[in-house]
């Protein structure tokens, strides 16, 4: 089974609401770097990055959230740390990234300190629409950025999300999943979990076949939503299938092609499987969502976001898109170029 990125591979969300918040994100993202094997140093500078993010919330916006995930790119490991809130925004960017300039009347040094410390690192907080940071911190030096990122968030109440995402990035073509267990809670969890399984087995499978392999291991369970996809970037050719309501589109120089699923539950009733061969030149982006999306989205109305990191991108759509009756969840890609 091959080592894939996914909701379900150690990902937690925080609340960030009151400094007793900031010392519950850091204890998370110390079993994260323990889990991921991180030497004392670079687990140091994760609780740093950690704590300068969740302090900014808490001083600009108030309140927010941060997502924290562990990740890996081949044998590297990682974590990834998304902040994400409702707040002013930053009305000069250039500025608040250096350090010793603070409109908190700080030292100003965090955020400075969280593109320093970070391998990866991408801000999108244009002035009144919020903020949200991204920073990734590899265990290796030598890790190779990710090309896709994304949210999952559990509908309020809910300790397990019954939606589920993940990629596959080891070798060309990569592979994508969306999945949406029917209902909500536990056994909904559990549904959307076999689908990724699936996926791990054989993520070179063709997305039709890919979701025949899934509606025969969903069938002990409630079944799913599901929309997978598969990017060779050598042919620049993207292969989606679709069944049940998981939107999906490719964007490309500013044009939304949005991708075709069939109707049905997979692991129960799925009457058609169609796959599709769309263009997908490098840089283009292919984004998965979970009907907690709202379908209004459009990255017209956000100056600059298209140019960010995908984990910006999915977390941008999920706080200002998600409905609150719902489990929710964005994945996005963008094609990468051809080596």
């Amino acid at each position: 089974m091959e080592k894939i990125n996914s909701s379900l591979a150690g990902s937690h969300w925080v609340e960030i609401t009151h400094s007793s918040d900031i010392a519950a994100a850091r204890r998370l993202g110390q079993r994260l770097a323990q889990q991921q094997d991180f030497d004392e140093t670079r687990a140091g500078q994760l609780a740093i990055v950690i704590t300068e993010a969740a302090t900014n919330v808490l001083k600009h916006a108030r309140e927010g959230r941060m997502l924290l995930t562990a990740i890996h790119a081949g044998e590297a490991r990682g974590v990834e740390v998304l902040s994400i809130d409702k707040g002013p925004g930053i009305g000069n960017l250039p500025q608040a990234l250096r350090d010793g300039v603070s409109s908190a009347g700080t030292a100003g040094t965090g955020l400075g300190a969280l593109r320093r410390l970070s391998d990866e690192f991408d801000v999108y907080a244009p002035a009144g629409k919020g903020a949200v940071f991204f920073m990734r911190l590899w265990r290796e030096a030598s890790a190779v950025p990710l090309p896709a990122g994304g949210v999952c968030l559990p509908l309020a109440g809910e300790t397990e999300s019954g939606d589920a995402w993940a990629f596959a990035v080891g070798q060309a073509p990569l592979a994508l999943m969306v999945a949406d267990g029917l209902g909500h809670g536990p056994e909904a969890a559990r549904a959307a979990a076999a689908a990724l399984q699936t996926l791990a087995k054989h993520p070179q499978l063709r997305p039709a076949a890919q979701i025949e392999a899934c509606h025969a291991a969903l069938r002990p369970t409630r079944g799913a939503a599901l929309a997978t996809a598969l990017l060779d970037p050598a042919q620049r050719q993207l292969y989606f299938a679709g069944v049940g309501n998981i939107g999906a589109c490719v964007i490309e120089q500013g044009t939304r092609r949005q991708l075709v699923s069939h109707n049905g539950i997979v692991g129960h009733n799925m009457r058609k499987v169609q796959e599709f061969t769309v263009p997908s030149a490098p840089g283009a982006l292919v984004i998965l969502a979970s009907d907690g999306i709202s379908t209004q989205w459009d990255l017209g109305g956000y100056p600059g976001l298209m140019a960010c990191a995908p984990s910006v991108i999915a977390a941008v759509l999920l706080r200002d898109y998600a409905r609150e009756r719902d489990d929710a969840s964005v994945l996005v890609l963008r094609c990468p170029e051809v080596a």
